[in-house]
């Protein structure tokens, strides 16, 4: 094996089973990565220097296909279950072989980094690429190490990622060719057969929720932003609810876009880059983030690019509705130098209403917070995983379900804990449709939105009337800055109003019978709380 590149750590890849690989790059930054994977034919420069990729069938997360070996490690800790799937032992160790042989007589990439700004609760990690664009993504994903550090760097977790080495469905105990499988025990998570990159961020994202929740830290699946005088927010919801679009605010210092932690020291993100969504991307709604789709060292997942211009066409669907830009937060020009902040002043539960029938802000008590944090209803996007055509109503626990090891009632009572402790509001906000649901009702417009969210976080909403929604319970403004009144009350949008009416108690008894799987673990005052059809 030959070790080239940028300080290879003493604690090489023999340790990982990997001494047979032909040369091992190390840490190379953007310029030399970019080198590689144009001559490895991985993808193409773009117009303003982004690097533009295909992921080939896997345009999205295939959480089919993720499993945790049940060992002594684990098994009385994971909620087992849809998402957490068990696979013994052997099977991982016959894939891990599988993945050794492949890896053999091969060039491999490697980043030796960090998940996590805190550095009281931060994770060591290393991700072993057969590519060079996997690497360049896991480089803007996550933390970098000070140089004088990485040469005794000792990873507390490993990713290896091959694309295409394929699994044996009958032999390995896998759903398909594809396995993305969590090692608890050895600390090892194996990525084969899919090119999409978001599996190796939230395989980690997966292991920092593990591994946090004793140590009194709530790993949350959300975005997160301050102010000059730390004023934080975090903003929960799923892929395709805002998270990303609605944190990065000119106005305010983003912390970052998707996975953080809330801990003894305060708000901070397990990331070191954005992974933003770029499906109708404009740079009229989405400044900052249409920005680094110009920028050198992003990379574009599945956006259509001429071959003669190097345009970009954001609003082309040829290849996926999920295309990504993966870029380094600090491309962000008000984002935080850090990645940290105090606690959160205010919780932002974003939730894409498929219906139309929630209203688009309204003021959770702390038990209604609790109650919505473990229902987790928002809406799954379009070509967010693969198989999925159109856009469809879920519930999705801590509003990160495939994500969370543990028992959702572990992460509620952390959330719950916290609140009480820093006297945070919450508000539910939806940024799903308005006027009718999903194909004959409109998208809540972004502005309205953005006036929404920066209202409750200034104060503005203090002072102002609120109505109890009859149908869900919850405390809703009456007038808000910048936002039509009308707009506030759901029903008021409504051509028929019967119509809603129905249609919101549907919802109503969707929720009611999602809760009864919490119900022995919620408190009695969270079940009061709780949505019951009428």
């Amino acid at each position: 094996m030959q070790d080239v590149g940028h300080a290879v750590s003493s604690f090489g890849l023999e340790n990982q089973g990997l001494s047979g690989v032909k040369t091992a790059y190390w840490n190379l930054d953007a310029s030399r990565l970019y080198e590689h994977a144009v001559a490895n034919n991985e993808g193409k420069v773009a117009k303003g220097g982004a690097f533009v990729t295909l992921t080939g069938q896997h345009t999205g997360r295939s959480p089919n296909d993720r499993f945790v070996v049940e060992d002594d490690a684990s098994k009385s800790e994971i909620s087992w279950g849809k998402v957490n799937v068990p696979i013994g032992a052997d099977k991982f160790d016959q894939l891990y072989d599988k993945m050794v042989a492949h890896m053999a007589d091969k060039d491999v990439f490697v980043q030796d980094c960090y998940a996590g700004a805190d550095e009281d609760y931060r994770l060591k990690v290393r991700v072993v690429t057969e590519g060079a664009m996997h690497n360049m993504f896991t480089r803007n994903m996550f933390i970098q190490p000070d140089d004088s550090l990485l040469s005794s760097f000792e990873p507390e977790f490993v990713v290896l990622q091959a694309p295409s080495l394929t699994a044996d469905p009958v032999s390995d105990g896998t759903t398909s060719g594809t396995f993305i499988v969590v090692n608890m025990e050895k600390r090892m998570i194996l990525v084969g057969g899919s090119g999409y990159a978001g599996e190796i961020k939230k395989s980690i994202f997966s292991i920092m929720n593990f591994m946090l929740p004793p140590k009194n830290v709530l790993p949350m699946h959300c975005s997160a932003n301050t102010s000059e005088d730390d004023n934080s927010a975090i903003f929960f919801g799923l892929s395709g609810t805002g998270k990303t679009t609605i944190s990065a605010d000119q106005s305010r210092i983003l912390i970052g876009d998707d996975e953080h932690g809330w801990g003894p020291n305060g708000v901070f993100n397990f990331e070191g880059g954005c992974y933003a969504k770029t499906i109708a991307l404009t740079i009229e709604t989405e400044p900052e983030i249409f920005e680094t789709t110009r920028t050198f060292g992003s990379l574009l997942e599945n956006v259509l690019c001429d071959e003669d211009t190097r345009e970009l066409d954001f609003f082309d669907t040829t290849h996926s509705e999920n295309g990504r830009v993966s870029y380094d937060i600090s491309k962000i020009p008000n984002a935080s130098e850090t990645g940290k902040a105090g606690h959160p002043k205010n919780i932002i539960m974003l939730t894409c209403d498929a219906f139309g029938v929630l209203p688009p802000i309204s003021q959770l008590s702390p038990d209604q917070a609790m109650y919505h944090f473990m229902s987790g209803y928002t809406a799954k996007v379009a070509g967010t995983e693969r198989g999925l055509k159109e856009t469809v109503a879920t519930f999705s626990a801590c509003f990160g379900a495939p994500f969370m090891p543990r028992h959702p009632s572990v992460y509620a009572k952390l959330l719950g804990d916290k609140m009480a402790e820093h006297s945070a509001k919450c508000w539910l906000v939806n940024t799903g449709w308005s006027g009718g649901g999903y194909g004959v009702g409109s998208r809540m417009k972004i502005a309205y939105t953005r006036a929404m969210v920066n209202a409750a976080l200034n104060g503005e909403l203090d002072n102002v009337e609120f109505v109890v929604d009859p149908n869900f319970g919850v405390s809703v403004p009456q007038s808000c800055p910048n936002v039509p009144g009308e707009v506030l009350n759901p029903r008021n949008t409504w051509a028929d109003k019967d119509d809603y009416d129905v249609k919101a108690q549907e919802v109503a008894k969707l929720f009611e019978n999602n809760f009864k799987q919490f119900e022995g673990e919620a408190s009695d005052s969270v079940k009061a709380a709780a949505i019951k059809a009428k």
